[in-house]
């Protein structure tokens, strides 16, 4: 079945990673863009989402790879046109935001497909597999980089509704909610945010899975080597992923790597929920960052500029 495809928001993350897995997958044909500020050569280009439904594209479905606020009203709208729905994550400014969406596209009979893409690194299947009938003792998050090299220019990530730090942050919350073995709850945190912006720039999180403890320590502000890293301590060893889980190490063995293919494997994933009718939509990462914003103690810090 080919999907008749319509990329919505044309930013870093659309060239950098959605264009090159939607051409490389011979499901797909890209037939039309949104995006109020760029095109891509060769693609009939509309500047927003209802242009382009208006479009005569025949669309099958869209990818929506908008900043998260306001991304709600462009999914919506696809999906009252009758279209499948791939989202970037986070797949929403708020939880009530996504819940209302799913329920959307239940009534309307369309695939809705919220997506985590650090799921889909190379360590992260393996990491749950050998986690799953360990005791867990505890697990740490070092999720640190610099904002200046990751997201030039993105103003739009520290204002309200940017998730700031959370916006890598996030990705930790997904891989470890997909690999351990009962439910990750929060009990506190502290975020940090500059002076006149309104989204963090570091943040800390203290968290449990049954017993364990799980802590997480995010910073934007990272220079020289960056840090996206994981440790899970269990009756068994100590589990490493690192490389944002595309380096999978277990106790007493070399760490293993493997080509990192996320949204080639994301893509591959939205093709068959259509085919089968069923969306995939998980919420699990996206509470807990909306449940540290509510619980977390408060610093103001000093200005930060691009």
């Amino acid at each position: 079945m080919m999907i008749r495809l319509g990329l919505v928001g044309i930013g870093k993350i659309a060239r950098d990673q959605h264009l090159p897995a939607i051409r490389a997958d011979d499901r797909y044909e890209l037939v039309a863009t949104a995006s109020r500020h760029a095109q891509i050569d060769g693609v009939p280009g509309h500047a927003d989402i209802a242009a382009m439904i208006a479009g005569n594209h025949a669309l099958d479905a869209v990818s929506i790879c908008t900043p998260p606020v306001g991304r709600h009203a462009i999914a919506a709208a696809a999906i009252d046109a009758g279209l499948h729905v791939m989202l970037e994550k986070p797949p929403a400014a708020t939880t009530t935001e996504i819940t209302a969406l799913a329920d959307r596209a239940r009534e309307r009979g369309v695939t809705l497909f919220a997506t985590w893409h650090s799921r889909e690194a190379a360590g992260v299947a393996g990491a749950r597999d050998w986690l799953r009938d360990k005791h867990i003792r505890a697990a740490h998050i070092r999720w640190k980089e610099d904002i200046r090299r990751w997201h030039p220019g993105q103003e739009w990530i520290l204002e309200a509704g940017g998730f700031g730090v959370f916006d890598p942050g996030i990705n930790a919350l997904s891989i470890m909610t997909a690999i351990l073995p009962a439910p990750l709850l929060l009990d506190a945190a502290r975020i940090d945010i500059p002076e006149g912006r309104s989204s963090p720039i570091a943040a800390t999180m203290a968290m449990r899975s049954d017993d364990a403890a799980v802590t997480a320590d995010l910073d934007f502000l990272q220079t020289g080597p960056q840090s996206w890293d994981i440790e899970v301590e269990t009756d068994a060893g100590t589990l490493r992923l690192s490389m944002g889980g595309s380096v999978l190490e277990l106790p007493d063995a070399e760490p293993v790597t493997r080509e990192d293919r996320e949204y080639p494997r994301l893509y591959a994933r939205f093709a068959e929920l259509v085919a089968a009718g069923k969306s995939d939509v998980d919420i699990r990462p996206l509470q807990l960052v909306a449940d540290a914003f509510l619980v977390a103690e408060r610093r103001t810090v000093a200005p930060f500029q691009f």
